[in-house]
């Protein structure tokens, strides 16, 4: 029984540690975003300068997820964890000192660099750690928790640093949070690096991993291009061709490749490949809520940078009640295929009911309501579509399995922003054409451009009901169906 204890307490632990990492990764892709004004302003950079600061994170993140992953499988997870923690540190504290922009932009570019070392670690890390049915799905609980509602506490966290510190906290903030999981790594997290201490190192895939690198850093950043130089622009469908014709190049090489970076029988599951698709429309999908519904609070309604994200808390807690009980209640008993579906269809409905939105709309009576649909639905996504990705998967390829999870967000994340900023402006000019430029015209055509672009997010969830539905299997996803060890056999850390 005293083993059981302190397994249990460690257990709870590298949970705590795990989670750390994770909300600041999941922080850092908006805090930023509420402290652009305030910093721009402060270092003197133009208007095309803020998108460079937000871009430099996305396309190191995003194009170095997969050989990351690999790293923390090849080279053990604790070392790849504890050297992406540093490295966001010490990122993060040259950001917050930054005397110009150049220094700004590659600080953020290190910080995806060390986020990109840091997610995929932090998830295999779970996956590995916890293996029973009970204890498994009370982890997978708060982790999806975590990952759904951080960019929702980004706002809140970056508009009251903004607001009541300076912008620069929006980064230091990141050296708390990373030296409290770095002690508790160093304490609670076993292994050492498995490369470093064998007679043969491990090999790496460099042919797919230069290939998968220059594909992802192309598509984030043509995607992040296009909203900016808009669809037609040579800067926007250049980089996007050469990023399709590498991802295809990467995956013929990786049916022929001794040691492949992404093995296929990674994808081959049902489960795994409707969960990576889920997270794909998902986060291009709930873009629409964080990214535009920002736009509406503080442009229409008037909205402080702390009121902001303080109106996006009901649905960060809704959120993590429903995962918690999707996780631990429902998806024993029924497995993915009800729920994910369901998650979908619900925030599909919210986004049509943002859609009809105006700027006379009152928060308790036009806002709240769908915010908490939203939260309902996405606590039914996250945290099953978490567990069903990871769920099964060979130890030696928890970290690439781990790392396509963050790969499909991110990647979902760009094409959204890109789209629907896209869908949103050309439906904002098309309504002002031939009618005259009033106030009163100028806000209505911004509203049916927000409304254009909730309404195509909400047909993302569509797609995302009808893929899960034709995809996932009809079986529970208990103990036995996922070749887990009893759970009563486990001890619970609740």
């Amino acid at each position: 029984m005293r083993d059981w204890d302190r397994a249990r307490g460690r257990q709870a632990w590298v949970l705590c540690v795990v989670g750390v990492a994770q909300l600041m990764v999941v922080l850092d892709a908006t805090i930023v975003n509420i402290a652009l004004p305030s910093a721009q302003h402060d270092l003197g950079f133009d208007d095309g300068g803020r998108q460079w600061v937000v871009t430099a994170y996305a396309l190191a993140f995003g194009s170095l997820l997969l050989l990351a992953g690999r790293l923390s499988d090849l080279f053990g997870r604790r070392a790849v964890f504890l050297a992406g923690l540093a490295g966001f540190a010490a990122a993060s504290l040259l950001g917050g000192s930054a005397p110009n922009f150049k220094v700004l932009v590659c600080a953020r570019a290190l910080q995806g660099v060390s986020g990109a070392l840091l997610a995929p670690a932090a998830l295999s890390i779970l996956t590995t750690t916890f293996t029973g049915a009970r204890e498994r799905s009370r982890a997978f609980a708060i982790y999806g928790a975590i990952a759904g509602a951080g960019g929702a506490g980004g706002l809140l966290l970056g508009g009251v640093l903004t607001e009541y510190l300076t912008w620069r906290w929006c980064l230091f903030v990141n050296v708390f949070l990373a030296a409290f999981a770095a002690a508790g790594a160093l304490v609670f997290l076993s292994g050492r690096p498995r490369g470093l201490w064998t007679a043969q190192r491990p090999r790496l895939d460099l042919p797919g991993t230069l290939a998968v690198s220059a594909a992802l850093f192309f598509v984030v950043y043509g995607f992040s291009n296009a909203d900016t130089a808009g669809w037609r622009s040579s800067s926007t469908w250049s980089p996007l061709a050469a990023g399709g014709v590498l991802l295809v190049a990467f995956v013929w090489w990786q049916t022929r490749s001794e040691h492949p970076l992404l093995p296929l029988r990674v994808l081959a599951d049902r489960n795994r490949a409707a969960s990576f698709l889920s997270f794909l429309i998902t986060s291009g999908g709930m873009f629409g809520v964080f990214l535009f519904l920002t736009y509406y609070l503080q442009l229409s309604l008037n909205y402080s940078p702390v009121k902001t994200g303080l109106a996006f808390l009901p649905l960060v807690l809704v959120l993590m009640v429903t995962a918690q009980v999707a996780m631990i209640v429902l998806l024993p008993r029924t497995g993915p295929k009800p729920l994910v579906p369901t998650g979908m269809a619900l925030s599909a409905a919210a986004m049509l009911w943002f859609g009809r939105l105006d700027a006379t709309s009152t928060y308790a009576a036009h806002l709240l309501p769908p915010l908490l649909v939203m939260g309902l639905g996405l606590g039914l996504i996250f945290a099953p579509a978490m567990t069903m990705a990871t769920q099964g998967v060979d130890p030696d390829d928890a970290g690439v399995a781990s790392a396509m999870v963050n790969t499909t967000q991110q990647i979902g994340g760009s094409v959204s922003t890109a789209l629907l900023n896209t869908l949103a402006t050309s439906a904002t000019a098309a309504y002002l054409v031939g009618r005259p430029n009033t106030a009163q015209v100028v806000v209505d055509a911004q509203m049916h451009g927000f409304a254009v672009a909730y309404w195509w997010a909400g047909g993302f969830f569509a797609a995302g009901a009808v893929v899960s539905v034709l995809l996932y299997p009809r079986r529970a996803a208990s103990a036995e169906t996922a070749g887990e060890r009893d759970p009563e056999s486990e001890p619970a850390f609740a």
